[in-house]
């Protein structure tokens, strides 16, 4: 069978694994002096249905959204999912078509040889204007089906397809997925986190780390795939959206099972959808709905698993570093904090409280503090006695000791333990999820567990109102890693109830652990 150029020579496609034609469209990119759409060739690559340019800028042919492609030919990906506001009955299952298709839907049962139940998904496509020069048009059809009423720790068995293409047939029986709903009562689990992903060799390698530590969920503190490549949330950013299509086929092996909580960082603005750039993330997520405006800032949510409650947070609402979107919630954002913290401080159950959002309150590497973070929720984070917050937007991993009125209320190195309750909070910088890394200040040395290199003070900076930067003299920067990392929390309830925090490098080696005991 003959297969289309949509962008690699048909006789390298058949012996090119999908890593493989990642690189060869990345090396493809980075020779071109303007942003192209790669994303688009990718999309074609992953599908077989979409349409875009070669990598010699030669137009291929694309099927018009209404021609008459029937359902069997066209092939769902990106399967992504997410939690509902109640993780023990709720799951939102998504994915993507290369076209449009009829009547989709998600089966479900306890066994994979029975999905009986069907639900209706819902269609949110997104349309890209092109840019003479430098990116076609593009249309992006995503998929979301809102699975409620399930049972409380429970394994479930799901497939996606529409008219034409029924996942219950032996033929695409491979094709079905599983995921697990929360215990009803706490018990052990454990989560990941980490920010800045993108797509290429290291993020696929960590998606790899993440999947052997067997998380209940993975927390994503944003700068998700980079489709944006400029992050400032302006229509003059190098932009292409077909980024995406990479992104999710990338991380449909976790994702399909795993599931994948975002949150919204600088590069996830994105001005061709709507004016406070969110339309592209409300079309390719669903999240949990927690009270806030979702249409407003759909990176803010909160749930509870098990005894941890969880925070999502939108930083660009407060970023003095980048001010695209300072303030556009008005307030409402902080004000929501403030009581979510409160409600979930005297939840019946919850011993910790875990907030994650991109933008760092305290960091040393590149982009260092943001002071609007500090100004606005840094105070919440104390008067609520927040036990862990987990930040991006640094490619590095750095883990400061505890902080508590903007200094050190307690050193914790490595091995040691903490309580919020006495010695204030930690914040950890999980930069390091795969996109292109940066280091630490000038004579800084790196200090990670095997390796460590106390430094007494380091010499950093944080960002002010006037987007000017303000040198400061820290001695909070306990660890400091410059590679790729994830983070992994086991949470354990009863009266051990605590957080075993680790950091561990791409090759599964521990950089860093603490613990985080209330009451201890």
């Amino acid at each position: 069978m003959d297969l289309p150029d949509f962008g690699i020579p048909p006789q390298l496609a058949r012996r090119m694994s999908m890593a493989e034609q990642y690189e060869y469209l990345r090396t493809k990119l980075t020779r071109r002096r303007t942003l192209v759409t790669a994303g688009a060739v990718a999309g074609g690559l992953l599908t077989g249905c979409s349409g875009n340019s070669s990598p010699s800028g030669r137009t291929t042919a694309t099927p018009s959204p209404t021609a008459k492609v029937h359902g069997s030919a066209v092939a769902p990906f990106g399967r992504h999912l997410a939690f509902g506001a109640d993780p023990k009955t709720q799951m939102r299952i998504s994915w993507q078509v290369p076209l449009a298709v009829k009547r989709p839907y998600v089966r479900i049962g306890t066994r994979p040889d029975d999905l009986s139940r069907k639900i209706e998904a819902e269609v949110r496509a997104l349309h890209t204007p092109g840019v003479t020069g430098v990116r076609l048009a593009l249309d992006q059809y995503y998929l979301h089906a809102a699975l409620d009423g399930l049972r409380p720790g429970t394994t479930y068995y799901y497939g996606v397809g529409h008219d034409g293409l029924d996942p219950a047939e032996a033929a695409h029986r491979s094709t079905i997925a599983s995921f697990r709903t929360a215990p009803a009562s706490p018990e052990r689990f454990v989560f990941t986190a980490f920010g800045d992903q993108g797509v290429g060799r290291a993020a696929a390698a960590n998606d790899n780390v993440l999947l052997r530590q067997n998380p209940a969920f993975h927390l994503h503190a944003g700068d998700i795939c980079y489709a944006n490549a400029n992050g400032r949330g302006d229509k003059t950013d190098a932009y292409d959206p077909g980024f995406w299509d990479l992104f999710l086929k990338q991380n449909e092996e976790v994702a399909r099972s795993v599931p994948w909580m975002v949150t919204t960082g600088n590069h996830d603005m994105e001005a061709w959808y709507s004016p406070d750039g969110y339309g592209g993330q409300l079309a390719r997520w669903s999240l949990p709905e927690s009270g806030f405006d979702a249409r407003t800032a759909p990176g803010v949510y909160a749930f509870t698993y098990g005894n941890v409650g969880f925070v999502a947070l939108d930083a660009n609402d407060v970023s003095y570093e980048i001010p695209a979107n300072l303030g556009h919630t008005g307030g409402k954002q902080t004000a929501w904090l403030d009581g979510k913290l409160g409600e979930l401080r005297k939840a019946k159950g919850v011993d910790f409280v875990v907030v994650f959002f991109h933008h760092c309150a305290y960091s040393t590497s590149s982009h260092a503090s943001d002071g609007g973070l500090r100004d606005e929720w840094v105070p919440l984070f104390a008067k609520h006695q927040v036990d862990l917050v987990i930040n991006g937007h640094n490619h590095v991993y750095e883990r400061t000791d505890a902080i508590k009125g903007g200094e050190v209320g307690r050193r914790v190195p490595i091995g040691a333990s903490t309580d919020p309750t006495r010695d204030g909070t930690v914040y950890v910088t999980a930069g390091g999820g795969g996109k292109d890394l940066y280091g630490f200040p000038v004579g800084v040395r790196e200090s990670y567990e095997g390796h460590v290199h106390d430094h007494d003070s380091v010499d950093t900076f944080q960002w002010t109102k006037s987007r000017a930067s303000k040198a400061e003299t820290v001695e909070w920067s306990r660890v400091r890693y410059r590679g790729f990392s994830l983070l992994k929390v086991e949470a354990q309830s009863g009266t051990a109830a605590r957080l075993k925090v680790s950091a561990l490098a791409q090759n599964g080696d521990r950089i860093d652990h603490f613990e985080v005991r209330r009451g201890a």
